[in-house]
Formats: C-alpha cells, sequence, structure tokens
C-alpha cells in the first residue's frame, strides 16, 4: 500500500466515493482495534487510511457543493 494520491480517486462516480468512505472508515476501526488489542499491524496504515477518508470526503463534499450551486 503506497501513499493515497488524490488523482487516483477523481474519477470515481459519486456512488462509488461512498462505498469507498464506508470501507475505509471500516478499514480505519479495524486497524484501531488491533492496536488496542496489541494484534499485529503496520502502523503507517492508520496514517494512509485516516489520510484516503480525507481525502475522499473532500472530493465528495465539493462534488456536491457544485451540484447545489447550479441547482440554484
Amino acid at each position: 500500500m503506497s501513499v493515497p494520491k488524490f488523482t487516483d480517486i477523481i474519477s470515481l462516480s459519486n456512488v462509488e466515493i461512498s462505498e469507498a468512505i464506508i470501507e475505509t472508515e471500516n478499514q480505519l476501526f479495524n486497524l484501531r482495534f488491533k492496536k488496542a488489542t496489541r494484534q499485529n499491524f503496520k502502523s503507517h496504515e492508520i496514517k494512509f487510511s485516516k489520510r484516503r477518508l480525507g481525502q475522499l470526503k473532500t472530493l465528495l463534499t465539493s462534488r456536491l457543493e457544485n451540484l447545489e450551486k447550479k441547482r440554484n
């Protein structure tokens, strides 16, 4: 897993972004659970998951704002 790039997610549709947000939130929960129970995990994956989640939410929010502006 490499550092997430914003350019990788721009081509996704709004539905795919929503699904990716749910998937990333679940992955982040599982990583935090592994950390709390002292199981083996790669600690950098928490940072990458948080970053990807932020990118997905930012893109979805900006697209929804653009749709709202076009309607008005």
